[in-house]
């Protein structure tokens, strides 16, 4: 038994074991994102990043441990009165990262609760510039506003602000009533408009329809005179061929012995039967000299033919 304990604290154990302590001290595995601040005697001496890194035992401490991921903070709820002096409740949320572990380990105490408490007066400062209207109507405006105030304050701490978003405005309840009886009245407005530009576009379509109505109609009408006229010039036409046949015809029958007999009895019929139409209407009849008898009017007739036939 004696042996065994003096093999066991042997002064080769003890070396091992303390080589061993001082291995595990002096190696620092930094994991992915972050970065440890060492400090030699208290006196600021590397950042070591990710990855296996040594430090020398007993001498070197790990003074701060910082991650360099983005960081999201909740900016608590606050008043701030806007341009035209109406009070609101603002709340947010700050989105941010560590550029440099250096600078947020000794450039300030807290850097999450200064930019929290930076990001609060920021955004004070930014909605007293503005009116009420414009913080609902330029909110993304007014994060932009507020991110590039806050990163030019906090260069020395080695922050970067990546964006700032709001997350709630609650103005006053008079405001809110106001506000919605004013948006009832543009939604009445809009409605009123719509109807009138119904009603308006109704009225047109109908004036329109009543113009291309009449001049369908006018189109009509003139198509049918013309159609018409164009019948009745066929017509005058047709009856002018016909006539012109008619008189050529009766040239020709004209022209012959048994034609000159026919010409000869058709105006001795239609003498005597003008005589007679006389007779009907007047109780004197005048004659002509030497026309007192129908064969020397039609002895007078005849000379006229032949004399038209000479020529």
């Amino acid at each position: 038994m004696e042996v065994l304990l003096d093999y066991i604290v042997t002064p080769q154990l003890f070396v091992l074991v303390l080589v061993v302590i001082l291995l595990k001290i002096s190696i620092k595995f930094v994991p992915q994102n972050r970065a440890y601040v060492i400090e030699r005697f208290g006196k600021y001496q590397s950042t070591k990043e990710a990855g296996l890194n040594f430090i020398f035992p007993f001498i070197d401490r790990v003074a701060a441990d910082r991650s360099l991921k983005e960081q999201a903070v909740d900016v608590p709820e606050q008043s701030a009165i806007t341009k035209d002096n109406i009070s609101l409740h603002v709340d947010g949320v700050l989105y941010f990262r560590v550029l440099d572990p250096y600078k947020a380990t000794y450039g300030v105490d807290d850097y999450v609760f200064a930019v929290t408490q930076l990001a609060q007066t920021t955004m004070r400062s930014e909605l007293g510039k503005m009116e009420l209207d414009k913080t609902f109507e330029e909110r993304d405006q007014l994060n932009t506003n507020i991110v590039t105030s806050i990163n030019e304050a906090s260069g020395p701490w080695g922050i970067q602000v990546l964006r700032y978003e709001i997350k709630d405005i609650v103005p006053p309840n008079s405001v809110m009533e106001a506000m919605e009886a004013q948006m009832k009245a543009e939604r009445v407005k809009r409605a009123q408009i719509l109807e009138s530009e119904g009603d308006r576009q109704a009225a047109i379509n109908r004036a329109e329809g009543a113009k291309q109505s009449v001049v369908l109609a006018a189109e009509a009408d003139k198509a049918e005179q013309v159609l018409k006229a164009e019948g009745e010039a066929q017509a005058i036409l047709a009856v002018a061929e016909a006539q012109a046949e008619a008189l050529r015809k009766v040239g020709e029958a004209a022209d012959t012995e048994e034609g000159q007999k026919a010409i000869q009895l058709d105006l001795a019929t239609k003498a005597i039967e003008a005589k007679q139409a006389i007779a009907r209407e007047s109780s004197i009849v005048l004659l002509p000299d030497g026309s007192t008898e129908a064969a020397s009017l039609v002895t007078q007739a005849m000379a006229i033919i032949n004399k038209m036939n000479k020529e």
